[in-house]
């Protein structure tokens, strides 16, 4: 699956909710990248730019539009890098119970196991097969 047949695919599955999150301006997405003090991979910039304003099943993948939420990108690196040692060149984008599905800087998904506080060896190549084998099949599943 490409990004573009994944983001198609999580428009297609979009569940409304009361207060969806809006998609950040290109600004936004640059002043997030130099907050965290990390530039972003261009999958995870596109997915924050096209698509991270879509809502289904239990995964939330971070947002940067909705400050202090549970979502917000900012608090969920805090306690990724704080709590649970998750080095700083890993962008996090999806906490799952305190764990932590992380960005890498050539575009791999990696697993970060609160519990070790260090990579599970779950891994994906790239953040289309995340959002297919991750994302869509806790969606089939649950």
């Amino acid at each position: 699956m490409t990004l573009d047949e994944a983001f198609a695919e999580l428009r297609r599955r979009n569940e409304p909710v009361l207060k969806p999150p809006r998609l950040p301006t290109e600004d936004e997405v640059n002043v997030a990248e130099g907050k965290l003090g990390v530039p972003f991979h261009s999958d995870y910039r596109r997915f924050l730019l096209e698509a991270s304003d879509i809502s289904f099943s239990v995964l939330e993948p971070a947002t940067i539009t909705i400050p202090g939420a549970h979502t917000d990108l900012f608090r969920i690196a805090q306690r990724a890098r704080g709590t649970w040692k998750v080095p700083v060149e890993l962008v996090p984008i999806c906490e799952d119970n305190a764990d932590i599905y992380c960005m890498t800087p050539d575009g791999r998904v990696i697993f970060w196991s609160h519990d070790m506080q260090a990579p599970s060896g779950a891994e994906w190549p790239n953040l289309a097969a995340w959002i297919e084998d991750v994302w869509m099949f806790d969606y089939e599943a649950g």
